[in-house]
């Protein structure tokens, strides 16, 4: 991935020095690459709600979404959320040349781009997210939340929170080793912003709280691969750009693969939980990535309704 001499988002807040421990797991609301998965009964009344929550697509034009292909670069900019951390890095202790930071802000001021670009030709304003870089646990709008959930997004603060210790353990552990296999974590929860700033995250938590768990685990599902297309139609503005090198999609796809919701359970447990998915199989995280890339088109991404 040529990510070198690009712009750098101002909107990292680096945290590290700040934080560390061993507190437990996520709050409800977080959505992050799944380690487990949970586990539930039966049940249909989330094929009601699809409906509802795929109303937001009939407002879309999708030959209007940025349908030109010409690979030109996609407008800078976008409204920023402010905070009370007073500038950009708030980790004293963290070191200025970090290079994983500067890939990391890079990847994110690629997502502010796109985003921005895909909004205003909706005639919308795109909301930069923040993402906040940490160590071994931080405080979130959405409670406390430990380096071993993983990365997540708080719809609360409208933030992104990464460990970067994650990224070994993407490639020690999940075998899916390569730059742009980071990124892909990185848009996957930019993809859930994107969900949270067009309505469809607070409909999804409204909704779930009155579901069965494996109703719920259903609906989660389909949210989860639609993040995933979601970064799939970055990587399709990024790839036209000239960012991406021979491999790069293949190290995304792979990264999407080793965090199937199957793939995972066989390794922890040795057998396999269906009712209890709850980011897709496999499969389905390939096939929706792969369809945002090919696309690039919005109207592509509608894992809300019908067959996943």
């Amino acid at each position: 991935m040529l990510w070198r001499g690009r712009r750098q988002s101002d909107n990292i807040e680096d945290d590290r020095s700040d934080s560390g421990g061993g507190l437990g797991g996520g709050s409800p609301g977080q959505f992050r690459i799944p380690i487990g998965g949970r586990a539930g009964g039966g049940g249909s009344i989330f094929l009601v709600i699809l409906v509802v929550l795929a109303g937001w697509y009939f407002g879309f034009d999708p030959s209007t979404i940025l349908g030109g292909g010409d690979g030109g670069l996609l407008p800078g900019g976008g409204g920023q959320i402010t905070d009370d951390s007073g500038g950009q890095d708030s980790g004293a202790g963290a070191p200025a040349n970090d290079e994983m930071k500067q890939f990391v802000a890079t990847v994110l001021a690629e997502t502010e781009d796109t985003w921005t670009g895909i909004f205003k030709s909706q005639g919308l304003t795109y909301e930069d997210p923040k993402l906040v870089l940490f160590s071994g646990q931080i405080r979130s709008a959405c409670g406390f939340a430990s380096a071993a959930a993983g990365p997540f997004y708080c719809p609360g603060d409208h933030k992104v929170y990464l460990d970067m210790t994650f990224f070994q353990q993407l490639d020690q552990q999940f075998g899916a080793s390569g730059e742009f296999a980071r990124a892909y974590v990185v848009a996957h929860e930019v993809g859930h912003h994107v969900q949270n700033l067009t309505g469809i995250m607070s409909k999804f938590n409204q909704m779930r709280q009155g579901m069965s768990e494996a109703d719920a685990n259903q609906l989660s599902v389909r949210i989860e691969l639609q993040a995933d297309c979601f970064a799939g139609v970055w990587a399709h503005y990024t790839a036209q750009k000239g960012i991406l090198e021979q491999g790069d999609m293949e190290s995304a796809l792979n990264a999407a693969k080793q965090i199937g919701d199957d793939t995972l359970q066989k390794k922890t447990q040795g057998y396999v939980v269906p009712e209890s998915f709850n980011h897709g199989t496999s499969q389905q995280r390939q096939t929706w990535l792969a369809r945002g890339y090919k696309s690039g088109k919005l109207s592509d991404c509608n894992t809300l309704s019908g067959p996943i």
